[in-house]
């Protein structure tokens, strides 16, 4: 899973937004896309393949997402269905747009996913589809792989279809906006149903043993010509925003297993080693976890704003490291084929805008609910797409990380020597007196090395600057 969300608000031409670009070139990341692939993404535009979509354009679909994003890979229309509901979810086709084997399709092969920096991004497909004819913006007529899933009065799925179409968004809304309207009670029902239904699906995930992190972001506020950091706690809405994406991704791991063809995204348990840590730190960082009480619900119970709860949702993450894509076929079912932080079946088929997995995903369940084959050029390239993802999310993370170090790096220059109050969030197994340190002001999460005693795992401790600055790109510190 990323490290941590980083996103910059503000003018980007202060110093960082020009290191933050001669890290981009650093990196030897693309800049273009090649001749032959705009050539296609342009004739794309111009004629999509729209000749298998139905005309789903009399739902009023509504789009919810940061309010700058403009690749907007999903919509929904949310519904009472007797006593249950209905969830209509639009998820960008772009299939209709990317022609199997082409020089387009070769590229986003070789990008796998949209790489994200604090005040840019480099897409996966060239904007005038990610950002344009193949996005969902409001008011326009959009190609869509639309899923409908019926769910009981509990938010159990009951059925499951999905089907070409063609929709138009009426709305797009940003999650601060949801979340005013959803507390003021003037949400009108198909908007006022996500709280409704979001809540309903955590309550699934709770008792099948799954768990979702609001790990805060971390945001680089420009004000004046300078920067610095602080924390953001994700709001409810995104939470519930996410249940129906994570809705989604089951139902269609689901159908893949049925058919005994496709692609998981998969997690092994975490050690009892790692559960018997985290408990440790729970205990030093004074967050009540009862042992009668499971891990997912302690963690639900956590509220992101308060100091010691966002290190302890920062140490969590530990145990959701070893994540990756399985492909299966002629119905053999790797092993382990759940997700452990999902408690599921899983896949990704919701962005395929941002992630090359999802267009295939979306290939199959289409294929799947059709009582169809795959096409042959989705099951040709199923064995080799985790490796390819793996490498995929292997550089995104490099650039996060990059990115990350860099912002903080800038941010302390000059306060090599200061003191600060920290948390003690991760200690290395092999030499538990280098860890990791979270700082509440500033918001930085940083290596501690250089002493010789153990890190007290979980416990406030005194540290000290030792390195900072652009030259450095990372910050250390040391015991005080």
């Amino acid at each position: 899973m990323p490290r941590r969300h980083l996103r910059m608000t503000g003018a980007a031409d202060c110093s960082l937004g020009a290191a933050l670009r001669a890290l981009r070139t650093e990196l030897d990341l693309p800049t273009g896309f090649p001749d032959r692939a705009m050539a296609e993404a342009e004739e794309a535009v111009r004629a999509p393949d729209l000749s298998a979509h139905e005309d789903a354009t009399d739902l009023p679909f509504l789009t919810v997402d940061p309010p700058a994003s403009t690749d907007l890979d999903q919509a929904m229309h949310l519904e009472r269905r007797g006593r249950g509901y209905r969830v209509h979810y639009a998820i960008a086709d772009v299939a209709a747009f990317v022609r199997p084997g082409g020089a387009l399709d070769a590229e986003a092969h070789r990008r796998v996913t949209t790489l994200y920096f604090p005040d840019d991004r480099i897409p996966l497909h060239p904007t005038a589809l990610s950002e344009g004819a193949a996005s969902l913006l409001p008011g326009e007529v959009r190609p869509a792989a639309l899923w409908r899933i019926d769910l009981d009065s509990d938010g159990r799925a009951v059925a499951t279809d999905v089907t070409r179409a063609l929709v138009r968004s009426r709305a797009k809304l940003d999650y601060a906006g949801v979340q005013r309207q959803i507390d003021a009670g003037t949400a009108e029902e198909p908007l006022a149903l996500l709280r409704e239904i979001g809540r309903l699906r955590e309550e699934q995930e709770l008792a099948r043993g799954g768990i979702s992190l609001n790990v805060p972001e971390q945001e680089i506020v420009v004000q004046d010509g300078s920067y610095g950091l602080a924390y953001r706690a994700p709001l409810p809405a995104e939470g519930w925003n996410a249940q129906l994406s994570l809705l989604t991704g089951m139902a269609a791991a689901h159908l893949m297993a049925e058919t005994g063809t496709g692609i998981l995204r998969t997690l092994p348990i975490a050690p009892d080693g790692a559960v018997a840590r985290l408990r440790r730190s729970a205990h030093a960082l004074r967050i009540d976890w009862p042992h009668h009480v499971p891990y997912a619900e302690v963690v639900r119970s956590l509220d992101p704003s308060q100091g010691n709860h966002a290190a302890f949702l920062q140490e969590c993450t530990t145990l959701l490291r070893g994540a990756g894509y399985t492909a299966f076929d002629h119905g053999d079912l790797p092993e382990p084929a759940v997700h452990a932080a999902v408690a599921d079946l899983y896949t990704h088929c919701t962005a395929p805008l941002r992630r090359l997995v999802d267009r295939y995903a979306s290939e199959l369940c289409l294929a799947a609910i059709a009582g169809k084959e795959p096409p042959e050029w989705v099951r040709e390239a199923l064995p080799a797409l985790p490796k390819e993802m793996a490498e995929g999310t292997r550089r995104a993370n490099t650039v996060e990380r990059a990115c990350v170090d860099l912002v903080e790096a800038a941010l302390l220059e000059g306060r090599v020597g200061d003191l600060f109050d920290a948390y003690v969030v991760d200690i290395q197994d092999r030499n538990p007196a280098v860890g990791t340190v979270h700082l509440r002001d500033p918001a930085i999460v940083g290596r501690i090395e250089g002493g010789t005693a153990a890190l007290p795992l979980g416990e406030r401790l005194r540290v000290r600057l030792t390195q900072a600055g652009p030259a450095s790109k990372t910050v250390l510190f040391a015991p005080a």
